[in-house]
């Protein structure tokens, strides 16, 4: 008999009866659409800072270089909340945690829109980082055990809305010749409002690992049980997945990082059209989301998954490879479209690597990992391109999404080995 991939085999088990354990799970319209703006007011931030910042450095009087103090204390904050948050989901709940962590994101928000001085921004920064840390943690963990793989794309792919929209809220602001703090002040307005429509829904969120994985839907487990913390870290394919979102969020981070550099000064593109081309890197990721939610379920996660590995190796192949500037952008272009899929369905299929008692916790650790890889990882690449030139950025992806693949392939070799070890 042909052997399935367990995401196929998942699909090929015979449908369980409505409220049996194991039920397919029913999720609510408003649980969907407020978990679509959640990932929306997830990516507004980081668009908001690109833009203000020099506005901001001018008021302040400190030098450009001086915004690395409030990314270093977002990510800080960001690690710490996104870890926690994965441990202590179960005790919490997830609708009253993203309510504290959204008013608390909003709070940080204001802080920017009424700051008197730069030395404010730094705390408040610190506050973001661990408002946004925990929503990440906590809507990740939720989604997978509650949506498909096909929301789970488009939910990621609505962060992307998110980074885009930012930019255009700081432009329109400074543009008609106001303040930047009104930037912030607008985006904490709405952050406000998301967190009081998480607190009216809070007991919507209640119930989220209603899937069990396919190694405990064959062995007919009962509910989850809580299991201890020591447990769970004793896994070691927690500390693979972790890895795995370090090193693809350094690689997505880093192929649009540095993009610009490497068009203008390797392969002599104009900075009008390598600006475009960074762009179009960018919505290429957006794109790739969007369309490849509608086909994941019939073609199934672990098939798109390992096409977008091997996808992200051409890609970065045809970044490193000498010659004219197309091909370059190209290559950039197929890294955008095949990364897409991959911190969505990587999420999504936590509980299949380690099993489901312990996703929510593995989630937080790998939502943390990837904020400390994506911070440290394209700053270590910038010194290489430093020293070494701008050239190293091709060799430095393969390198990244070989290991990547490497990474991936480990994890699949034992999956949920830990679903059954007591607690």
């Amino acid at each position: 008999m042909t052997s399935l991939p367990p995401d196929a085999a998942a699909d090929a088990l015979p449908p369980t009866p409505a409220g049996a354990p194991g039920a397919a799970p029913v999720v609510r319209l408003s649980v969907l659409v407020l978990a679509y703006f959640a990932f929306i007011s997830l990516g507004l931030p980081d668009g908001l800072l690109g833009v203000g910042w020099p506005s901001m450095a001018t008021e302040f009087r400190v030098g450009t270089d001086t915004v690395g103090l409030l990314l270093f204390a977002g990510t800080a904050g960001y690690l710490v909340s996104s870890v926690a948050a994965g441990f202590s989901i179960a005790r919490l709940g997830v609708g009253p945690l993203l309510a504290v962590s959204t008013a608390l994101a909003s709070l940080a928000l204001a802080g920017y829109a009424i700051s008197p001085a730069f030395a404010f921004l730094v705390p408040c920064a610190l506050i973001a980082g661990f408002g946004g840390g925990a929503i990440d943690a906590g809507l990740n963990a939720y989604a997978a055990g509650a949506f498909g793989p096909r929301h789970m794309n488009w939910m990621h792919a609505f962060f992307g809305l998110g980074v885009a929209i930012g930019p255009l809220i700081m432009t329109a602001v400074l543009s008609g010749g106001i303040s930047w703090h009104w930037g912030y002040g607008i985006v904490a307005s709405g952050q406000a409002l998301l967190a009081v429509a998480f607190a009216l829904t809070r007991r919507s969120w209640a119930q989220h690992r209603t899937r069990p994985t396919t190694g405990e839907q064959a062995a007919g487990s009962g509910a989850p049980v809580p299991t201890r913390i020591a447990v769970t870290l004793a896994i070691p394919a927690v500390w693979i997945s972790a890895a795995a979102f370090a090193v693809y969020v350094a690689l997505e981070i880093s192929a649009g990082l540095w993009a610009f550099l490497f068009l203008t000064g390797e392969r002599g593109i104009s900075a009008t059209v390598a600006g475009i081309c960074v762009s179009a890197y960018w919505a290429s990721l957006f794109v790739g989301r969007v369309v490849q939610g509608f086909v994941v379920e019939r073609v199934g996660t672990t098939r798109i998954l390992v096409g977008s590995l091997l996808g992200l190796v051409a890609g970065s192949v045809l970044v490193a490879l000498p010659g004219p500037g197309w091909l370059a952008v190209a290559g950039l272009m197929v890294i955008g479209f095949a990364a897409a899929p991959v911190f969505p369905l990587l999420t999504l299929t936590t509980a299949d690597r380690v099993g489901s008692l312990h996703a929510d916790r593995t989630i937080g650790v790998q939502i943390g990992a990837s904020g400390l890889g994506g911070a440290l990882i394209p700053a270590g690449v910038g010194v290489l391109i430093d020293r070494m030139g701008a050239q190293v950025l091709g060799p430095a992806l393969i390198v990244l999404s070989l290991l990547l693949l490497a990474l991936y392939a480990t994890t699949r070799r034992r999956p949920a080995a830990a679903a059954g070890m007591p607690g």
